[in-house]
């Protein structure tokens, strides 16, 4: 795609990265659906600097005909707008006509989540599952910081390691965008950071007197190119500790026992806006699923055990 849309969304996604401190996943994103919109209006000799409502509506017209899911076609069209918005504010269009499109209602799925009996058990494999003690340390700390902070996957493996230092009550904590917030730490947290934290700085000092390797930036190290250890490799190792707790693999992952962190606080009363800074929420919005997920565990609970409950 060459001309005027082409360089309306490369400046774009430059002020989205620039100014929102918009993540590469993001960006990439709002690349793939652009392009896509600018493509289908070249192909009928249309252009996005000149496009009507009527155009837009158009594609998403033909996106759903094409099978499209809601979810995906509220996700293009919230690209479109951010587009539009663009161009209307630098003074490319003196008009935004996506501004008055509604969207697609993508339905809200509550999200999978876990008991805390379930919970204790992972924690429990994390103690022991590991072939060596480097393995059960890291592990255990792994899961006691993801289920005490609620942290999103890749914030827990990239966390560096001054960020442990000092044992502290609170874990700064760089989210999307590279917005950083507090975590509280639970005291079984703070104490599994401090055995693998002890167990680490000992595999470094040995390896940087018989290798001259120099001293890992990260809390949990590997020898990978991003020097931490990845998100799929967490992944999957969550997956094995929850086949060794007896819970089945396919419900459980990184975001799930985020969930769980999450419905855990609710049930025990924590105030909504406290979860939404600690799970790093831009919208109070997204943090309110919670309390349909609270609301449907309370009614399943009375109807099983209310006396009433089979008359």
């Amino acid at each position: 795609m060459t001309g005027t849309g082409a360089l309306w969304i490369d400046l774009f996604l430059e002020a989205q990265a620039a100014e929102r401190g918009a993540a590469l996943n993001s960006l990439m994103a709002y690349r793939r659906d652009l392009d896509d919109y600018a493509a289908h209006l070249t192909a009928r000799g249309q252009t996005v600097a000149t496009a009507t409502k009527a155009q837009i509506e158009a594609y998403l017209i033909a996106c759903e005909a094409a099978g499209l899911a809601a979810s995906t076609r509220a996700r293009r069209l919230a690209a479109i707008r951010g587009l539009y918005r663009f161009a209307y504010d630098d003074g490319l269009r003196q008009d935004d006509p996506a501004i008055r499109i509604s969207g697609p209602q993508k339905p809200k799925s509550l999200p999978k989540t876990l008991s805390e009996a379930q919970v204790d058990a992972l924690l429990n494999a994390a103690e022991d599952m590991g072939r060596t003690e480097l393995e059960r340390l890291r592990d255990t700390c792994l899961m006691q910081l993801l289920y005490a902070t609620g942290m999103r996957v890749s914030e827990l493996v990239g966390l560096p390691v001054s960020a442990a230092r000092g044992d502290p009550r609170m874990l700064l904590v760089r989210g999307k965008g590279g917005k950083e917030r507090m975590v509280p730490l639970s005291p079984q947290a703070r104490d599994a950071m401090a055995a693998w934290l002890a167990f680490r700085d000992a595999e470094a000092d040995r390896n940087r007197v018989e290798r001259g390797t120099p001293a890992p930036a990260h809390l949990f190290p590997s020898r990978g190119k991003s020097g931490h250890l990845t998100r799929i490799w967490f992944h999957g190792r969550i997956k094995a500790l929850a086949a060794f707790a007896g819970l089945d693999p396919a419900k459980v992952s990184p975001h799930v026992l985020r969930h769980a962190f999450a419905t855990h606080l609710l049930s025990g009363g924590a105030d909504l806006r406290a979860i939404q800074t600690m799970l790093g929420h831009a919208d109070i919005s997204t943090t309110e699923i919670y309390t349909h997920v609270l609301e449907t565990r309370l009614r399943e609970l009375v109807l099983t055990h209310h006396p009433l409950a089979g008359s």
